[in-house]
């Protein structure tokens, strides 16, 4: 009987050792909280790809939460990961011409648009940005392949 307590004892251990699901330990949150496209601007300029997940309140929306704030960390400071509340900010998520939530997109190397075009302030410069619609396993997994085939960052990059 002793020697049955002791290996329970020992399972028991292991499997704590082991585990690797939620709640973990991922320290100081990573993930930008949207405020303005100035803001959004500004971390793009940081010349980052950057994460944006657009989500309204719901049951998935709380599982993306826990998987940016992972890949976040994972992913910290080679990709920024910003979340949108879109009924907070409408306007910016609307311009994005999506009707299902909560969507995922990547933006990534901002360049001075070769075409300024008409602009009524001259100390405004235009800028175009590659987007990329995510639709992969929304897992830090999911987002490390994602990168990989789009060239966005490696794990040498780390």
């Amino acid at each position: 009987m002793k020697h049955l307590s002791h290996l329970l004892y020992c399972v028991r251990v292991n499997i704590q050792r082991y585990y690797t699901g939620y709640p973990k330990d991922l320290g100081p949150s990573r993930v930008i909280h949207f405020t303005s496209e100035r803001e959004f601007v500004q971390v793009l300029h940081e010349g980052y790809p950057v994460v944006v997940a657009f989500t309204i309140r719901g049951n998935y929306t709380k599982h993306l939460d826990r998987v940016l704030e992972e890949a976040a960390v994972e992913f910290y400071p080679h990709v920024k990961f910003m979340r949108v509340e879109c009924p907070k900010y409408p306007g910016f998520c609307i311009k994005r011409q999506r009707k299902e939530y909560p969507f995922v997109e990547i933006f990534h190397s901002p360049e001075q648009a070769a075409n300024q075009g008409r602009v009524a302030d001259p100390n405004i410069t235009k800028y175009s940005v590659k987007v990329l619609p995510f639709n992969y396993d929304t897992s830090a997994y999911g987002f490390r392949e994602f990168f990989k085939r789009h060239g966005i960052w490696t794990s040498e990059g780390k």
